[in-house]
C-alpha cells in the first residue's frame, strides 16, 4: 500500500503487494458507490505482479482516505488527476466500475494526454438512479443496501451462492457496503455517490474528448447499468470496444477471471 497527499488530505492506494513505482506503466483502479479498493483485489494483484505499477484507490471520505467525499463526477475526476500528480505518474490506464467508470471517463476527457487506456466496467450513460434508491440511500440506507445488492447480482449469485467454500457474494458485498458507510460518520457517502451518478450530464462531450482506446466491459445480466444503456456512449468512442461477460453489476466478484482477462488483453503487456 501507499499513501499520498492529495488536496491536503491523506489518500490511500492499494498497490497489489508491491511498492509503488511511478517509473513503471501504471494502472489506476476506481471503485463505485459504497465500495473501496478491495473490489479490485484479484485484478490489482495480478497487474502488480506482471510489470505494472498499481494504484487501487479509496475515494476521498471512503474507508482509508481522508477528505470530503466528492459531490460530483467532475470533482472526483479532478481528484484522480491530482492523485496522478501526487504519485509522480505522468501517464496511466484508468479502470473504473459504475460510479468509478464515470469518474474515469471524465478524468480521461480532462487530461487526454495522460490516459493511455480507458476501461469502463459496469457503466451506463446517463447513469440514472431510481428515486426509490436515492431516497433510500438518504433516509433508510440499510434497506437501500439490501435493494442495491438484490439488483447488483445476477442469478449466478442467489443465496447461498459461492465461488468456493466459505464465500457468499450477497453477504460479502452487503458487509462491504455497510463498512464503507460506517467509515464516514460526517457524510452520507451512499447518497452523495448516487446523486453524483444521477446528476452527471457530461458523458457524451467527455467521450468525444477521449483520445485513447476505450473498453466497455459489461455484464449481460446487469440490472443496475444494463448493456443497452451504454450503446449511445459506445457509438461515440473513437477507439471503442465492447466486451460482455456473463454477470450482473458486480462483475469483479461474479466473473473475476473474465474481467481480469478482458482488462489484460485490453491494456497489453508492459514493454
Amino acid at each position: 500500500m501507499s499513501t499520498f497527499d492529495v488536496n491536503h488530505h491523506r489518500t490511500y492506494c492499494y498497490t497489489g503487494g508491491k511498492a509503488s513505482d511511478a517509473n513503471k506503466p501504471t494502472v489506476v483502479f476506481i471503485h463505485g458507490v459504497l465500495n473501496d479498493h478491495s473490489v479490485w483485489i484479484l485484478q490489482s494483484r495480478w497487474f502488480a505482479n506482471h510489470g505494472w505499477n498499481v494504484l487501487a484507490l479509496d475515494l476521498p471520505g471512503h474507508c482509508k482516505s481522508e477528505g470530503p467525499p466528492p459531490a460530483s463526477v467532475e470533482e472526483a475526476a479532478q481528484f484522480v488527476i491530482a492523485l496522478l500528480d501526487a504519485a509522480g505518474v505522468q501517464k496511466a490506464a484508468l479502470v473504473g466500475h459504475s460510479f468509478g467508470s464515470l469518474i474515469a471517463l471524465e478524468a480521461a476527457s480532462r487530461a487526454p494526454e495522460r490516459v493511455t487506456h480507458l476501461a469502463l466496467v459496469g457503466t451506463a450513460y446517463p447513469m440514472t438512479v431510481s428515486p426509490a434508491l436515492l431516497n433510500g440511500a438518504l433516509n433508510d440506507p440499510q434497506r437501500a443496501i439490501t435493494m442495491v445488492n438484490n439488483f447488483s447480482h445476477s442469478l449466478l449469485a442467489p443465496p447461498p451462492s459461492s465461488l468456493g467454500p466459505g464465500t457468499w457474494l450477497y453477504g460479502s458485498s452487503r458487509a462491504l457496503m455497510r463498512r464503507v458507510l460506517a467509515s464516514n460518520r460526517s457524510a452520507n457517502v451512499f447518497h452523495i455517490g448516487f446523486k453524483a451518478c444521477n446528476d452527471y450530464a457530461n458523458g457524451e462531450q467527455a467521450i468525444e474528448a477521449v483520445q485513447c482506446p476505450v473498453l466497455f466491459l459489461l455484464g449481460d445480466a446487469d440490472q443496475m447499468t444494463p448493456p443497452r444503456a451504454t450503446k449511445a456512449l459506445a457509438s461515440k468512442a473513437k477507439q471503442g470496444k465492447v466486451v460482455t461477460v456473463h454477470a450482473g453489476h458486480s462483475l469483479m466478484s461474479e466473473a473475476p477471471d473474465e474481467v481480469l482477462f478482458a482488462l489484460r488483453d485490453f491494456v497489453g503487456t508492459p514493454a
